[in-house]
């Protein structure tokens, strides 16, 4: 079995909209455009974790999303520029409780939450995109779950969180924040994974099923992917082959 991430979802009032905001902010590039879906891409990723897709979805926001990414700076201007940038675009600076701290926690123009951090020596060569937080209530736990969806390694670890590392080196980090007040509404943001190309797209879903992952019915249908819900409930797709 050997799936592996390749793109983070989000839910969009305005999957077009948001994805000029994000690709601006970021610097990807706009991949595909249709009603039903928006991707950007990073054009340096090699397969793998290197898009975001919007798709629509029009029900309210209530409550602050457990999953949301974290910006990389390479120094303490380049994090004032890109908070500048992020503001520019339609960002808004929000208090989510965290006190006195040297990263800077904005929201997207339709209120997800997103970080933009100090210069930190580990997300160097990640690129734009310094990682992918999912709060838990057990990081080591979910952790070693995604560590075989995810195709990615255990780089650190503690009780608050655990971190997962692409092989590479490069690209974000996977990371697992500790909250036992995680909320348990459907996530507005969701991962994708997918078997490499020639692999058992069957035999990988029940894998993960192996793992601790459930089939759930969300209204997908007869689609080609598969909707599982990983240990803490979290809905992803695992895809097809690629």
């Amino acid at each position: 079995m050997a799936t592996r991430l390749t793109e983070v979802v989000v839910d969009a009032a305005d999957p077009a909209a948001l994805s000029r905001f994000w690709a601006a902010l970021i610097g990807w590039e706009l991949s595909y455009e249709s009603a039903d879906e928006c991707c950007i891409v990073d054009p340096s990723a090699e397969g793998w974790l290197g898009e975001v897709a919007f798709v629509p979805n029009s029900e309210p926001r209530v409550a602050k999303n457990s999953r949301h990414l974290d910006l990389a700076s390479a120094s303490l201007e380049d994090q004032a520029a890109i908070v500048e940038r992020a503001v520019d675009l339609g960002a808004k600076p929000i208090d989510v409780g965290q006190g006195d701290v040297p990263w800077v926690v904005l929201a997207d123009p339709e209120g997800n939450e997103f970080c933009v951090l100090d210069p930190r020596e580990e997300y160097r060569e990640c690129g734009s995109v310094a990682a992918v937080i999912v709060e838990a209530a057990d990081p080591a736990a979910m952790a070693e779950f995604w560590s075989v969806a995810a195709g990615m390694s255990v780089a650190r670890s503690s009780d608050r969180i655990v971190s997962l590392r692409h092989a590479s080196g490069r690209g974000p980090w996977l990371e697992f924040l500790r909250n036992d007040g995680v909320n348990v509404v459907k996530h507005r943001i969701h991962l994708d994974t997918a078997p490499f190309k020639g692999d058992d797209h069957d035999a990988d879903v029940a894998g993960l099923v192996a793992l601790g992952a459930k089939h759930i019915d969300i209204g997908q249908g007869d689609s080609p992917w598969k909707v599982l819900v990983d240990p803490e409930g979290g809905v992803f797709c695992v895809l097809t082959p690629r």
